[in-house]
């Protein structure tokens, strides 16, 4: 079943590059295609189960100890069905007239493929082969779709990335020669038989892999070149999709493989989340473009994801997931938008543009979908973003309260850096600059609407999210504490919470009243 979520694409990726007909049509069914078998898996999923469902094993290159090995699990469910959501908005959202049709669409359906493959693959090998796959086309759609930059900012993308393959790579053989495998397996019981120093070695490989492509600081700097450069679709993939891969990484690999040496790393791991959260939201503050704004809030909100993973329970594992799928949700609903303002203004520039918000000559329906979309990312009551970050907060600062103090900081300045956003950019009186906007077709607003639909839905019920993740959660971590599984299943709604909390005040408040001695009436 598994092998069709990438058979799919890859098919229809070669019937787009020949396709004489409506190639962007062609390929819009295609994605549906795949959110439809998306949704079947996800109705046949068993919730029960914590291991690897829908297996799929065969023998593919034995000199290479290389197989090819499927399998499905609560921390690979969220992700595919994401990266199928937000390949479908990718090709809604690009423009009808853009030049090179098929292979536009052809390159975005092999890296929907490849994605995919990354959530999928069992085997390191294969993981490794997918992680590269989504390379070249990456690199192609905004080496030839991007702005005048565009080739600087791909070769520097495939630099980085190149280089965070080559560690991972080379964690991956060391894993297979110190355990002294001829298979490239995902055995985590190979890796945890290791030496602490081997696996120190092994982990820091792949921690810089990883840090690589989040990005973390110091390693991030490919990425807000990118953003810019890069076309909106192609920065609703980045940011939605692309960055996860390696967070993905480190709750799968660094994590699974090497818990005990992540154990003792984890206070520094906790620092580093410290420096990327700050730096990225202060660098965020000082930008006057709109898109490069949500490029380095996106350095920052990887932060707190690795802030999670180092606090290793299943609450800080659950709470990484839902952040993950919350940034992906508004990072491209924000791209979405900051797309449509720039396509309408002809710039992204905050010290330019003024009240688009308004009702008559502005545009009112995609700034309220900015205004909201900046409040999740704030982490407002209600939606997503909030539910992530107080469930990153919560089960971290009982082990990291220095760290989860520091990093609650970088909340605060989200909200500075998007109040300015939004207070130059859209409040106010309309800029002379900007005059005789062109009218938002539905069309354009559709994709951004649903996501922004979701953020809400999710903010109310993220249970939804967490309820497919918690079994595989808990079997990674070898630790099923009561107190956390209650917990994070307790939270699952803001509303639910908020009576949670009610009922306990007036519980207490009952039982000191029933402690009190009764004075008779005079």
């Amino acid at each position: 079943m598994l092998s069709i979520l990438l058979i799919v694409p890859l098919v229809g990726a070669a019937i787009a590059a020949w396709y004489p007909g409506q190639t962007r049509s062609m390929a819009s069914w295609v994605a549906v295609a795949v959110i439809g078998w998306t949704i079947l898996l996800l109705t046949k999923f068993d919730l029960t189960n914590p291991g690897m469902q829908f297996v799929e094993n065969f023998k593919w290159i034995d000199t290479l100890g290389l197989s090819y090995r499927l399998g499905l699990d609560g921390l690979s469910l969220p992700l595919v069905a994401l990266n199928s959501l937000l390949t479908w908005v990718a090709i809604y959202s690009s423009d009808e007239k853009i030049d090179r049709p098929r292979l536009y669409y052809s390159l975005i359906l092999l890296l929907n493929a490849a994605v995919t493959g990354v959530f999928l693959a069992q085997d390191l090998l294969l993981f490794f082969i997918s992680y590269e796959l989504e390379l070249i086309p990456l690199y192609l759609l905004i080496a030839i779709w991007g702005r005048q930059k565009r080739a600087y900012a791909a070769t520097k993308f495939l630099i980085y990335t190149a280089l965070s393959g080559a560690l991972i790579l080379a964690a991956f053989l060391g894993l297979a020669w110190f355990g002294g495998s001829s298979s490239f397996t995902y055995n985590p019981e190979l890796a945890h038989a290791l030496p602490l120093s081997q696996q120190f070695l092994l982990l820091g490989a792949l921690l810089l892999g990883f840090g690589i492509k989040m990005p973390l600081f110091p390693f991030h700097t490919w990425l807000p070149d990118a953003h810019v450069e890069a076309s909106t679709p192609i920065s609703v993939l980045l940011a939605g999709v692309l960055l996860k891969l390696a967070t993905y990484g480190i709750l799968r690999f660094c994590v699974g493989l090497f818990p005990d040496a992540w154990q003792i790393a984890a206070p520094w791991l906790a620092d580093w989340a410290i420096v990327s959260v700050l730096y990225g939201a202060l660098m965020a503050i000082a930008q006057t473009d709109m898109k490069k704004m949500v490029a380095y809030s996106s350095v920052s909100h990887m932060g707190y994801i690795l802030l999670a993973a180092a606090a290793s329970t299943p609450l800080s594992f659950s709470a990484a997931m839902i952040q993950m799928i919350s940034h992906g949700l508004i990072s491209a609903a924000l791209f979405l938008c900051v797309g449509v303002v720039y396509q309408k203004t002809k710039t992204r520039d905050i010290t330019i543009l003024q009240g688009l918000l308004n009702p008559e000559r502005g545009m009112p329906i995609t700034g309220s979908l900015i205004v909201l979309a900046v409040m999740a990312s704030a982490g407002i009551p209600g939606m997503i973003g909030f539910v992530a970050e107080f469930l990153i907060f919560r089960s971290s600062f009982p082990i990291f309260p220095v760290q989860t103090l520091l990093c609650m900081i970088g909340t605060g300045l989200t909200a500075v850096y998007y109040l300015l956003l939004i207070n130059k950019a859209f409040f106010g009186r309309l800029s002379e600059k900007v005059q005789n906007l062109e009218g938002v077709s539905w069309r354009e607003r559709s994709p951004a609407i649903i996501l922004t639909v979701a953020i809400v839905i999710f903010g109310l019920q993220p249970g939804w999210i967490t309820r497919w993740s918690e079994p595989t959660i808990l079997a990674t971590l070898h630790q099923p504490t009561d107190g956390d599984v209650g917990l994070f299943r307790s939270v699952r709604g803001a509303s639910a919470f908020a009576e949670r909390l009610l009922l306990g005040q007036t519980l207490r408040y009952r039982q000191h009243s029933s402690t009190q001695p009764t004075t008779p009436n005079s």
